[in-house]
């Protein structure tokens, strides 16, 4: 098993570049089904989870070339939907949660899919009941095989539909909207998620000729076409990166430069770290981060303690409240962080609490730290990573705390972050990547 060995307390410096987005790639890469014309894909992330979906693409018959580092082009003329019934398929579709994104687009060109129960991080329940209702509202049928934990679905004819998503789930719009670009008549998405990963798909999709308006709202219409043609793509550079890295900036008093991060697409994302007493400058499509000795969380206008909560976009996303409850431990300050979405997201602040972190763990779902304002640092420990945001936030523990921390299961980090410790040692961390057995306890 590889772990990643951290010397902290160090300042970093210097210039760092995003990745593609991990969960706008997942969407985007699923779309090339929908047509059997070529579509152009550039900035995609080289990571294990979007690799395995393009190993998966190449297994269901589609043509891919890698043109360059990040950039790729997809033709799905010949999909071999025999590939559904082999023991292949369901190996490689259970292990990987953002298969299920393959299953809208399958329907809306081909009228069935089948995909086995996907994997994924474990942070709770993630329930994929918004994706199937809204597959049946559009005409779809679907069993599910409990023994072989298997969903199987017949949708030889897709009409438009009004659908309510009972929650706005991403991966359930897009995959909603993938399976209704080709049914017949106009489908109405109400309570549509509308984060920038969502408006990049639907944009790409009218790109192809699909007729979707509404896009950056939560009210979708789609009008069904007949046929989909090929297009050119850009991904947008990854939003959870992007705070991960000012806060790691934060933590380790760091002076850095975080380049092309299309700022106008970040939403609340700068404002909460600047909550937090961050100083942040916008500089052109940079975020420059200067070194800070101390950051104080801010208090609500009556001078009651702060509270970061998720919401779904345009509040502020889950995937990065675990990087703001690391950052919050070594501010001048309170903050009460409360995550609603996932119940498990928090369990890793015993590890933070075993480094010298002051943190209460209220329930599952909100914990209360106490800033220690760098009074004293962090103390290296070794730890295993549970999912891939706490396993960063983790990460950035260890690069500010004092002395050597070792972090194991870093597969889990690599679903998300590509070439981390490679890019983290330009920046002048002391990070290497060893063999090393995780601790039985």
């Amino acid at each position: 098993m590889n772990a990643f060995e951290i010397t902290g307390g160090i300042k970093l410096k210097g210039e760092i570049t995003p990745q593609g987005a991990k969960n706008e790639a997942l969407q985007i890469l699923s779309a090339v089904l929908l047509t059997e014309k070529k579509i152009t894909i550039s900035n995609i992330p080289d990571i294990k989870d979007v690799n395995k979906l393009i190993e998966l693409l190449g297994d269901l018959g589609v043509t891919i070339e890698r043109i360059n580092k990040d950039t790729y082009t997809f033709e799905a003329k010949n999909i071999d939907l025999n590939f559904f019934e082999s023991d292949a398929f369901k190996s490689k579709g259970g292990g990987l949660r953002g298969s299920i994104m393959i299953v809208g687009p399958l329907l809306a060109r081909f009228g069935k899919a089948a995909i086995p129960k996907p994997g994924g991080d474990k942070i709770g329940r993630r329930r994929l009941d918004t994706h199937f209702i809204g597959f049946e509202k559009l005409g779809a049928k679907f069993v599910y095989d409990n023994k072989k934990a298997f969903f199987n679905v017949d949708a030889t004819n897709l009409q438009g539909a009004y659908i309510l998503l009972d929650e706005a789930s991403v991966t359930g719009t897009a995959n909603i909207v993938m399976a209704a670009v080709l049914a017949k008549g106009t489908t109405t998405i109400y309570n549509a998620a509308c984060e920038p990963y969502l408006q990049q798909l639907c944009k790409m999709l009218n790109r192809m000729g699909a007729k979707i308006s509404g896009i950056g709202s939560n009210l979708l219409t789609i009008e069904g076409v007949k046929v989909l043609g090929g297009t050119e793509h850009r991904m947008l550079p990854d939003m959870i990166e992007i705070g991960s890295f000012i806060g790691m900036a934060a933590m380790t008093e760091s002076e850095i430069t975080i380049k092309n991060v299309c700022y106008d697409e970040l939403g609340v994302i700068p404002e909460v770290f600047k909550k937090l007493g961050i100083k942040l400058e916008r500089r052109g499509d940079d975020i420059y981060v200067p070194s800070q000795k101390h950051y104080e969380i801010e208090t609500f206008i009556d001078g009651s303690i702060l509270t970061i909560a998720d919401a779904p976009w345009p509040g502020f996303t889950p995937d990065l409240l675990s990087i703001v409850l690391v950052v919050a431990t070594q501010a001048k300050g309170n903050v009460l962080i409360h995550q609603k979405m996932f119940e498990s997201r928090l369990f890793f602040v015993d590890k933070l609490i075993d480094m010298g972190a002051q943190i209460i763990l209220c329930d599952p779902h909100r914990a209360t730290v106490n800033g220690i304002d760098k009074k004293y640092k962090l103390r290296g420990i070794s730890m295993t990573s549970p999912d891939i945001r706490a396993g960063v936030s983790l990460l950035i523990a260890a690069l500010s705390a004092e002395g050597k921390s070792t972090i194991y299961n870093i597969e889990q980090i690599e679903r998300g972050y590509q070439d981390i410790d490679t890019r983290l040692r330009a920046l002048g961390a002391q990070i290497k990547r060893v063999n090393a057995d995780a601790p039985s306890h």
